[in-house]
């Protein structure tokens, strides 16, 4: 089932138009529509009758994270591009949910940074409140998977030696489109593509600690709160983007997280 957080295009200018801000809600995709939902995606809900045609909404980040756990050095050829051992154990970081963004929104290049990556990922969303679990038992405390771009100020963060300014300027993780609630992780790859051109693939099952090994660890450290995102980590591949880029995150069976990047002054 694919999950969506979205606002109708023309609700969304009249509301422009009158200066209010529109109302998110939450939708189930089939297809082409979009099944508006009432309730809490988290507990109980019905979808309300209301449909939209899925070109006639904007698709936002398909939750407001209270808080994103990435888990770094997550497959061995990355951890080798960047020159850094192997962890022994998951290496977390946060990252600000001030710095999510939704599709096709843009990427804004800091004029502190240099250097900025892409680094795609699979986006792991909480459903259940998570405390010290066993690893087996991961599946009963996730509601789906999405799409998430780990975007980094390379030379800020290898300048600081800790992750947080490099990781987490405002516009730094995209997410998104959608949270989609069955995914066979077995059959499951990351991709990334800039301006087309493949940058990242890799299967999901390379990962040096799986989904449940990741939440187990994070979980005997802080609890994870419905609507909290986990970021698995980033295969090799990583590169820089520019003003003027298009990058683009695909995670099959979720689909394709798309965004400009473009100067802070633009």
């Amino acid at each position: 089932m694919k999950l969506c957080r979205y606002q109708p295009l023309q609700f969304t200018a009249e509301a422009k138009g009158r200066e209010q801000r529109p109302t998110a809600a939450y939708g189930r995709i089939a297809g082409e529509t979009v099944h508006e939902i009432s309730g809490d995606i988290f507990g109980a809900w019905r979808e309300s009758g209301k449909a939209w045609p899925l070109e006639q909404v904007k698709l936002l980040p398909p939750v407001s994270p209270g808080k994103i756990v990435c888990v770094g050095r997550n497959y061995r050829e990355h951890a080798a591009e960047l020159g850094n051992e192997v962890p022994q154990e998951p290496l977390i970081f946060l990252k600000a949910p001030s710095a999510v963004i939704g599709p096709e929104e843009p990427i804004v290049y800091p004029p502190d940074s240099q250097r900025v990556d892409h680094e795609g990922e699979l986006a792991v969303v909480i459903g259940k409140k998570c405390k010290g679990i066993a690893a087996a038992d991961f599946a009963g405390y996730v509601l789906g998977y999405s799409c998430l771009n780990d975007v980094t100020a390379r030379d800020l963060q290898k300048a600081d030696v800790q992750f947080t300014r490099g990781k987490s300027f405002d516009t730094f993780c995209p997410l998104g489109p959608l949270i989609e609630t069955e995914l066979d992780l077995a059959a499951t790859t990351v991709e990334t593509f800039v301006n087309g051109q493949r940058k990242q693939h890799a299967p999901v099952t390379d990962m040096i600690f799986s989904i449940g090994v990741i939440l187990a660890w994070i979980s005997r450290v802080m609890t994870l709160e419905p609507g909290d995102v986990i970021a698995t980590g980033t295969p090799s591949g990583v590169s820089p983007m520019k003003p003027g880029d298009v990058v683009e995150v695909v995670v099959s069976g979720i689909g394709t997280l798309r965004n400009p990047v473009v100067a802070a002054d633009a």
